[in-house]
C-alpha cells in the first residue's frame, strides 16, 4: 500500500567556492602556480597584475538575462550565432564536486628493459634465439633479477610461442644476457648478482679476489655478519676481510634499479614559508609565489556594465553571452577570495604551530619539540581538523636551521620517569643518537637500546624501541656491525 508523508531533514554540504578552497589549501607551492595558471588560461576575466581589482555593482546578481549590447566595437555574432551554442553549455562533468584531480606525469628517455633489449638486438642470434632471449629479458623483474626458474620458462615457451627448448639452451642465454649492463643483470639471487658484477673487477686487486672467494665460499656469514667466523675459516687479517667486504659494498645488489632511478625526475623542494630569527624574535613569511597578484579584468567588467545599461530587444544569442560573462567575472572572484583565504589560513595555522613549538623554533633542538597533534592546533584556530591536515599535508618551512617538512612536527606523547609528557619524536632523537655513538663492533641490541634510554629517563618497552627503530629505517644490532 503507498503512503505519502511529509519529512524534514537537515543537510550540510560545501559550497562550491568552500570545495575550491579545499583543494587549494592541500596543494603545496609548486602547483598552486600550475592551478593559478590553468585558471588564467580558462578564465578570460581573471588577469595577473599588481593593479587594485575593480569592483563589481553589488547588484549584478540582480542584472536580468535580456540585457542587451550596445556597445559599437564588440559585435556578439562574431562569438555567438543563432545556430550555435556556447561551449560552455555541453561541457560535462563526471566527478564528484570534491574529487581530486590528479595528473598523470610523462616520463622521457628508455626504460630498463629497453635498454636491454636494445644491447640484445646487438647479439648474433637467430630467430627462435632472439624470441627466447626476449622472453627471457621479459621476465626480468624491476631490480633486474630472473625470479623464475628455467623450467617454468621452458614450459612458457612451449604454450605461447610454440618454441622448444631446454634448459641447457635458456642458460646458455642466459649467461649472454648477464654480460649486459648494467652489470648484475639477469641473476636469479642477490648472491650471483654480486658475483657477476665481482667478475668484472680487476682482479690484480688481492682484495677484488679475496671477495670474490668470500660471495662463493661464505656468502651466508657476510649477510650474518659472522667476520669472526670467516676470520677463522678463511684465514685471513682483520685489515684483509675488511677491504674485501669495502669492495663488497661497493656493489649494487638491485642493478635493475640503478637504470630507474635516472629516470625519475628530481625534485626541488620549495618551501612555502620562510622563518627567520633576529635577535630571538620570530619573522613568519609565507612564501612569495603563494601570493600571486590577481584582478578582475576591467575590459569584461566594463562589459558588463555595458549590457546592464541596454536592456531592450536583446536576442537569445545576446542573453547567453550577458550569462556568459556574468559566470565568468563570479568565477574570477570566487578563485581570488579562496586564493586570499588561502593565504591568511597557511600563516594563521603556521604562526599557531610556531607559538606551540615556540623553544623548538628557536635553536632546533628537536628534544624541545612538545607532543602537538593535528587536534591542539584545531583547537587554537578554530578550524576543522581535516583543514589542519589540508594546511600540513605536503608543506615546508624554511627555518635558520633547515628545511621540514610540517607533518614531522606532529608527533603522540609518551611519559618519562619524571611523569612529564614528552614527543615520541624527542624519544626518536635520542634513539638515533644513541645508535649513530655505539661501539660498531658491539652494537646495541633492542634491549640494550631499552636500558640506555631508560637510564635517560625514557621509559619504554623493548618492542617499542624496535618499532621506533624500524621507523627510524636503523636495522637490528648484528646488521649494523662493522670490523
Amino acid at each position: 500500500m503507498l503512503k505519502q508523508s511529509l519529512q524534514h531533514s537537515l543537510q550540510q554540504k560545501l559550497s562550491p567556492q568552500q570545495i575550491q578552497l579545499m583543494k587549494l589549501l592541500q596543494v603545496p607551492t609548486t602547483e598552486l602556480e600550475q592551478r593559478v595558471k590553468e585558471e588564467l588560461e580558462s578564465n578570460p576575466a581573471l588577469e595577473e597584475g599588481t593593479e587594485e581589482e575593480e569592483k563589481i555593482a553589488d547588484n549584478s546578481d540582480e542584472i536580468e538575462q535580456n540585457e542587451e549590447n550596445t556597445r559599437e566595437d564588440f559585435d556578439l555574432s562574431e562569438y555567438i550565432s543563432d545556430d550555435e551554442t556556447p561551449s560552455y553549455k555541453t561541457n560535462a562533468n563526471n566527478t564528484s564536486a570534491d574529487e581530486d584531480e590528479k595528473s598523470i606525469p610523462l616520463s622521457m628517455g628508455k626504460s630498463f628493459h629497453e635498454v636491454l633489449m636494445g644491447q640484445l638486438g646487438e647479439q648474433k642470434l637467430d630467430e627462435n634465439e632472439k624470441v627466447i632471449a626476449e622472453h627471457l629479458v621479459g621476465n626480468f623483474d624491476d631490480a633486474g633479477y630472473l625470479r623464475r626458474d628455467l623450467e617454468s620458462i621452458c614450459d612458457d615457451l612451449v604454450f605461447y610461442q610454440n618454441i622448444s627448448t631446454t634448459v641447457d639452451q635458456l642458460n646458455k642465454l642466459l649467461v649472454k644476457i648477464q654480460k649486459f649492463d648494467p652489470a648484475g643483470v639477469g641473476a636469479r639471487d642477490l648472491q650471483e648478482c654480486l658475483l657477476i658484477q665481482i667478475k668484472r673487477k680487476n682482479h690484480s686487486n688481492p682484495s677484488v679476489v679475496l671477495a670474490q672467494e668470500l660471495l662463493e665460499d661464505c656468502f651466508n656469514e657476510i649477510t650474518k655478519k659472522h667476520y669472526s667466523k670467516i676470520i677463522k675459516r678463511k684465514e685471513v687479517s682483520e685489515g684483509e676481510l675488511k677491504d674485501a667486504i669495502a669492495e663488497i659494498l661497493k656493489l649494487n645488489p638491485k642493478p635493475g634499479n640503478s637504470m630507474n632511478e635516472t629516470q625519475r625526475t628530481a625534485q626541488t623542494i620549495i618551501p612555502d614559508f620562510m622563518l627567520t630569527s633576529q635577535n630571538d624574535t620570530l619573522d613568519l613569511t609565507l612564501n612569495g609565489r603563494n601570493a600571486p597578484e590577481l584582478k578582475i579584468s576591467r575590459e569584461y567588467s566594463n562589459l558588463l556594465k555595458a549590457y546592464s545599461a541596454n536592456k531592450k530587444g536583446a536576442n537569445k544569442s545576446q542573453k547567453d553571452a550577458v550569462l556568459f560573462v556574468k559566470q565568468k567575472l563570479d568565477a574570477a572572484k570566487w578563485f581570488i577570495d579562496a586564493i586570499r583565504q588561502r593565504q591568511n589560513t597557511l600563516l594563521t595555522t603556521m604562526q599557531t604551530i610556531i607559538n606551540y613549538q615556540k623553544e623548538y623554533f628557536h635553536d632546533g633542538d628537536e628534544t624541545k619539540l612538545k607532543p602537538m597533534i593535528l587536534k591542539d592546533i584545531a583547537d587554537i584556530v578554530k578550524m576543522d581538523i581535516s583543514t589542519i591536515s589540508r594546511v600540513a599535508n605536503s608543506k615546508y618551512i624554511q627555518t635558520h636551521f633547515g628545511t621540514f617538512l610540517l607533518k614531522s612536527f606532529f608527533s603522540e606523547s609518551m611519559q618519562n620517569d619524571k611523569g612529564e609528557e614528552i614527543s615520541t619524536r624527542e624519544i626518536k632523537k635520542i634513539l638515533q643518537d644513541t645508535v649513530n655513538s655505539e661501539n660498531k663492533k658491539k652494537p646495541y641490541t633492542d634491549e640494550k637500546l631499552k636500558d640506555v634510554l631508560k637510564e635517560k629517563g625514557y621509559l619504554i618497552a623493548r618492542r617499542t624501541v624496535a618499532k621506533y627503530r624500524e621507523q627510524l629505517q636503523i636495522p637490528v644490532g648484528r646488521l649494523r656491525k662493522e670490523i
